[in-house]
C-alpha cells in the first residue's frame, strides 16, 4: 500500500471529520486476540415431504434492471423533467452517482435562469458544498467580479444583465479530486437538459473538466478564448477562476476572454 506523504494525510483526516468521523479509538480499548469466533449457525433440518424445488432463475426484467447503463437512466430521467425544479428533482433521485455519499448537498445551480449567459464549472468544493451553492468560494468571489466587469451579475432580476451558473458535477469529490470519466459521462445527459431548459444564448465553460465534459477534449491553455460549439449554442471556454487565483498572471487572457464574451452579447 502506497504510503502518504504529510499533505496528503491531512487532506484525508479533514474529509474522515467532514463525514462525522472525529473520534478514532472507543472509551476501553479491545484486545480482539482475545475474541473468540462466533459459532456458525447451525443448519436448518430438510422439509419433510417432497424435495423443495429448485432456485428459479431471475426473471429477464431483473436481469435487465441489473445490468442498466447509468447513462441510459440519467438519460432517460432527464428527458422526463419539463421545469428545471423536475430536473433538479430527477437529478436528486439518480441513483448511480455515488459522490453523493460524501456530499453535504447537492449543489444544483445559482443565478437567474433565462440569463443570455449560462456558466458551467467543474464541480462544487468544499465552500459550495456546505452551502449547495455554485462557485461560493474565493473562486465564486472573483468569479462576480470578472462579471461585473462586462455588467453582468448572477443575482440581477433582469435577465439581460444577469448569469446561471451550474456545474458538470452537482455533488464534491472526495479531497476535492477530479471527476472520473465514468463520473462525468453519467452526468451528461442531465447538463444537456439543464441547458435545454435555461435556454441561455451563450455557455461559458470554466476549466478543462467542463471542457471534457461538453466538448469531449481537454487542454484548457489552448482552448480557452476559441470559440466552439455545443448543444446548439456558441461555447466558450475559459480558464476556471480557481486556476487564475493560483497564476494571477494568466488573469490577462481572462479579461481577453470576458471582453469577447461582452462582444458575442
Amino acid at each position: 500500500m502506497e504510503q502518504l506523504d504529510r499533505d496528503e494525510a491531512l487532506k484525508a483526516l479533514a474529509w474522515q471529520i467532514e463525514l462525522g468521523a472525529d473520534e478514532a479509538i472507543l472509551d476501553t480499548p479491545v484486545d480482539r486476540y482475545a475474541l473468540k469466533p462466533e459459532a456458525p449457525p447451525a443448519p436448518r433440518p430438510a422439509p419433510a415431504g417432497p424435495s423443495a424445488p429448485a432456485a428459479q432463475e431471475p426473471s429477464p426484467e431483473a436481469t435487465e434492471a441489473f445490468d442498466l447503463d447509468p447513462v441510459a437512466v440519467a438519460r432517460k430521467l432527464a428527458s422526463e423533467a419539463q421545469d428545471l425544479a423536475a430536473l433538479q428533482a430527477a437529478l436528486a433521485a439518480y441513483p448511480h452517482c455515488e459522490l453523493r455519499n460524501g456530499a453535504k448537498n447537492l449543489v444544483f445551480s445559482d443565478g437567474q435562469p433565462g440569463a443570455r449567459v449560462m456558466i458551467i464549472g467543474e464541480a462544487p468544493g468544499r465552500d459550495e458544498d456546505t452551502a449547495g451553492k455554485p462557485f461560493v468560494g474565493r473562486a465564486g468571489q472573483l468569479l462576480d467580479r470578472m462579471l461585473q466587469a462586462i455588467g453582468l451579475n448572477r443575482a440581477h432580476a433582469d435577465p439581460e444583465h444577469a448569469a446561471y451558473i451550474t456545474n458538470i458535477i452537482p455533488c464534491r469529490p472526495p479531497q476535492n479530486r477530479d471527476p472520473k470519466p465514468a463520473e462525468i459521462a453519467m452526468m451528461m445527459p442531465f447538463v444537456e437538459r439543464h441547458v435545454a431548459l435555461a435556454e441561455p444564448q451563450a455557455i461559458v465553460l470554466m476549466g478543462n473538466i467542463a471542457c471534457q465534459g461538453v466538448l469531449g477534449r481537454r487542454g484548457i491553455t489552448r482552448m480557452r478564448g476559441t470559440w466552439d460549439e455545443a448543444f446548439g449554442k456558441p461555447v466558450l471556454p475559459m480558464f476556471h477562476p480557481a486556476y487564475l487565483l493560483r497564476n494571477p498572471s494568466a488573469k490577462r487572457h481572462a479579461w481577453e476572454d470576458l471582453l469577447s464574451l461582452k462582444a458575442r452579447l
